[in-house]
C-alpha cells in the first residue's frame, strides 16, 4: 500500500470516529446535514461514510424517521470493553486494598449516575460496600464529582442542576463549581459523610479507550477517615499516574 493510500485509511477511520462521537452525544439521531455541519466535512463525505458504517451495523437510521444514531453492533463492542476495562483495572484495585487495607472500586459514569463495575473489599472488620451494577449518583459522591470535574463547566452544571431538581436540593451552584475546580486542580474528590452518613470516600476519574468515564474511589468508616485519608491520597494519586500512562 503506498504511502497516500495509507494517509488516506488514516484519514477516513479519523473522520468515521468523528461521526461517531457526535451520534453518541445526540442519541435521539441526527440528519446527514447536521452530522457534516457537527463534523465540518462536505455532506457527501458524511453520507459515504456513514453508508459504510450502517453496513457493519454501527450506525442505524432511527425508526421515528429522527435521522441516523448509534447501530446496536456498538453495544456489543462497549460490552466487550467494559469487561476489558474490569480486567485492566482488577489488578489496580487489588493493590490498592493491599497498600491501604479499605475497599476499592472502580465505577463508570453513564448518563445521570455512577455504575459500578467491581470492588474489591477491604480486609477491615468495618467495611464498606457496594453491588456491582448499583447506581450512584453524581454530586455527592467522590466518583460522581470526579468524573462531573473531567467535563466542562457548561456540560456539568447541567448535570449538577439536573440531579438537585430531580432531588429537590437546594445548594449554591457556584460552591459546586468551586470544588470541581478543586479537584481539577488536585486530582482528587472527597465524599465526606454527603452521600451515606457514616461513609466518606476518596476518589480520581480517567477516560479509557472509548472515551468513557471511569472512577476508581476509597469508601472509608468515617470513624478512620482522618487517620486513614493521608496515605489513601498517596495510593490513589500513585495509581492515576499509572493509568494515565496507560490510557495517554
Amino acid at each position: 500500500m503506498s504511502e497516500k493510500a495509507d494517509k488516506g485509511g488514516i484519514q477516513v477511520i479519523s473522520r468515521a470516529a468523528s461521526i461517531l462521537r457526535v451520534l453518541k452525544e445526540n442519541q435521539s439521531g441526527m440528519s446527514l446535514g447536521k452530522i457534516a455541519e457537527r463534523v465540518d466535512l462536505p455532506r457527501s463525505t458524511v453520507q459515504r461514510i456513514t453508508s459504510a458504517l450502517a453496513e457493519e451495523r454501527l450506525v442505524i437510521a432511527d425508526a421515528n424517521g429522527g435521522g441516523l444514531r448509534l447501530g446496536p453492533e456498538l453495544s456489543a463492542l462497549a460490552g466487550a470493553a467494559q469487561y476489558s476495562i474490569v480486567e485492566h483495572c482488577r489488578l489496580l484495585l487489588t493493590e490498592l486494598t493491599q497498600k491501604t487495607g479499605e475497599t476499592t472500586d472502580l465505577a463508570v459514569m453513564r448518563g445521570i449516575g455512577m455504575v459500578f463495575l467491581d470492588q474489591v473489599p477491604g480486609v477491615y472488620r468495618l467495611t464498606t460496600v457496594s453491588q456491582v451494577g448499583e447506581v450512584f449518583p453524581l454530586t455527592t459522591t467522590a466518583n460522581g464529582k470526579a468524573c462531573l470535574a473531567q467535563l466542562d463547566e457548561g456540560d456539568a452544571t447541567k448535570l449538577v442542576q439536573n440531579e438537585w431538581e430531580r432531588n429537590g436540593i437546594q445548594r449554591n451552584l457556584d460552591e459546586f463549581l468551586s470544588e470541581l475546580n478543586k479537584v481539577r486542580e488536585q486530582g482528587l474528590a472527597y465524599d465526606l459523610d454527603e452521600h451515606s452518613a457514616g461513609v466518606s470516600a476518596i476518589g480520581f476519574s480517567f477516560v479509557d479507550w472509548v472515551g468513557d468515564l471511569h472512577a476508581i474511589s476509597i469508601p472509608v468508616p468515617t470513624t478512620r477517615f482522618k487517620k486513614q485519608s493521608t496515605n489513601i491520597e498517596k495510593a490513589l494519586l500513585e495509581t492515576a499516574a499509572n493509568i494515565q500512562l496507560t490510557f495517554r
